[in-house]
């Protein structure tokens, strides 16, 4: 018999990706943008999510402490959340990684750690901003965005709802234009913006908060480009994705009652179908995950 070849495995943990290329955007945005956060609030926003994990770890009485989670959620606020209090950026970083240990729904946690820390904070004071227009619109800065999300997405199985995203936004965009009579240059100006593109890859692809099936991550997809469309234009609210997709996080789990699908685990080594968990779907009368899986499951 011909022996078959070994399935191909990632070298390292998706997450890992994440970091690297979360950690090189925010680098060059203080170094060569200017971004308005020093590296005080930077440091103290990642030690307040490192911490905030490790108390809710100890709380929940889990049997390791995982920094990478964490890692993401305080990194994606570094580069979203603008503030002239310590204090708040602090809070925001809390307010984050708690929400995944309490705000939960079958095992999962409902709202995108980073969205929820910043649209709370964002509500309780007036003293912390979203500044879309950040990261200028060079092309290439776009252009190395888009390629550091295309590996973090594809290494985390999520490219589809990202580019299901873009499209509808895209589409959306362009038929507005289209009735008011603008020209088409004028919604593709609007993509030109890195926070656009931070939000497609690296925030709506989250794989522990979007459907587990291809067709609810697309509907969801979709869904949250038309009500950021609507916020953005119709109520002429600004951070009109952040507001979307904090109002539509709890339609994840009707999404996924209509369409029952496998749920994704981060596995160091192994590729998505081939996780011993994602061999079960999540329907009601399905069986509970085993303790390990359940505890990693709150870990992440």
């Amino acid at each position: 018999m011909t022996p078959t070849r070994p399935a191909f495995r990632l070298p390292i943990d998706p997450r890992d990706y994440q970091i690297a290329s979360l950690s090189g955007l925010l680098a060059y945005g203080v170094t060569q943008l200017d971004f308005g956060i020093g590296p005080a609030q930077a440091i103290a926003t990642l030690l307040a999510a490192l911490a905030t994990q490790w108390i809710c770890t100890r709380a929940a009485r889990l049997p390791a402490f995982d920094p990478r989670s964490a890692l993401i959620s305080g990194l994606s606020l570094c580069l979203l959340l603008r503030t002239n209090h310590l204090a708040l950026a602090m809070l925001a970083a809390a307010i984050a990684i708690t929400s995944k240990f309490t705000l939960r729904w079958n095992g999962r946690h409902v709202f995108n750690p980073t969205n929820f820390g910043i649209m709370v904070t964002l509500l309780a004071t007036h003293a912390v901003w979203v500044s879309p227009g950040q990261w200028g619109s060079a092309t290439t800065l776009a252009f190395a965005i888009v390629c550091a999300g295309s590996v973090v997405v594809t290494r985390a199985a999520r490219a589809d709802v990202t580019f299901a995203f873009l499209g509808a936004w895209l589409a959306l965009h362009l038929a507005y234009s289209r009735w008011l009579g603008q020209p088409p240059a004028v919604p593709l100006h609007r993509f030109e913006n890195g926070a656009l593109l931070l939000f497609a890859f690296f925030m709506i692809s989250d794989p522990r908060t979007t459907p587990a099936t291809r067709r609810g991550r697309v509907v969801f997809a979709v869904l949250v480009a038309a009500v950021a469309l609507f916020i953005q234009l119709g109520l002429y609210r600004t951070n009109g994705l952040l507001w979307s997709l904090v109002l539509l996080s709890p339609v994840v789990p009707l999404l996924n009652r209509l369409w029952p699908g496998p749920r994704y685990v981060w596995t160091r080594g192994t590729p998505p179908s081939q996780r011993p968990s994602e061999a079960r779907h999540e329907t009601p009368g399905s069986r509970r995950l085993a303790p390990a899986r359940a505890l990693a499951a709150i870990r992440d």
